[in-house]
């Protein structure tokens, strides 16, 4: 049986201040990196053996920490950045139009052919890191890996393993740092191949990590 874990980055800056990131970026805050750290210890009991991350700044930022602690090079993986917002990214979340939301509500409403002008869909981003996934198959035997992405990718990638489309309501919540397990596997009772272990555990942070849409 092959473990992957899945990690999102700490808090960024434009997560503190309701801004649309994207494939745009911002460094890791005070309180992100201190997530980062927290997430790092944990990651250290559990004998990771590869540290593979989205090259976005704030996920590299992140894998940094947890490679140092776990002894692990990083592996750069452009299919696990995080969705490309287009024409939204570094705005403000506040400052949307009436049809500038209606946009960004496609992509969590369950519109199928939801897309923000210039961007992504959620059927691209599902293509490109689940084949990111698949290539920890090809891992040496014992391997155990772990994957530093994003918040809307990483709940793409754990929805459509449940068997959901990837436009689907988005109604999984993964906050920075938070951490979940993915595991290929042969079972009698459960489907054959990914398997959703945990979902979005932040019981190793000493504080609670809000989501960027809650503050």
């Amino acid at each position: 049986m092959l473990q992957v874990y899945l990690v999102r980055h700490g808090e960024t800056q434009w997560n503190a201040e309701r801004r649309i990131q994207g494939q745009s970026d911002s460094p890791l805050t005070e309180k992100g990196v201190q997530q980062a750290r927290q997430v790092a210890e944990r990651a250290r009991t559990l004998g990771i053996t590869h540290v593979i991350s989205s090259d976005l700044g704030r996920t590299q930022q992140t894998a940094r920490i947890i490679a140092e602690a776990c002894g692990c090079d990083i592996t750069l993986e452009p299919r696990l950045r995080e969705l490309d917002m287009g024409v939204l990214e570094k705005r403000h979340i506040d400052s949307l139009t009436e049809e500038e939301e209606g946009w960004r509500r496609t992509l969590v409403n369950g519109t199928e052919d939801g897309r923000i002008p210039e961007g992504e869909s959620m059927q691209e981003l599902s293509g490109r890191v689940n084949a990111a996934l698949a290539e920890c198959l090809n891992l040496p035997a014992g391997s155990r890996p772990l994957l530093v992405s994003h918040g809307i990718a990483l709940g793409c990638l754990v929805s459509t393993i449940l068997g959901l489309p990837a436009y689907a309501e988005r109604r999984l919540r993964l906050r920075n740092c938070s951490i979940s397990r993915i595991d290929y596997q042969e079972s009698a009772w459960l489907a054959s191949g990914w398997v959703v272990e945990m979902a979005g555990d932040i019981s190793h942070l000493d504080a609670p990590a809000l989501d960027e849409l809650q503050r």
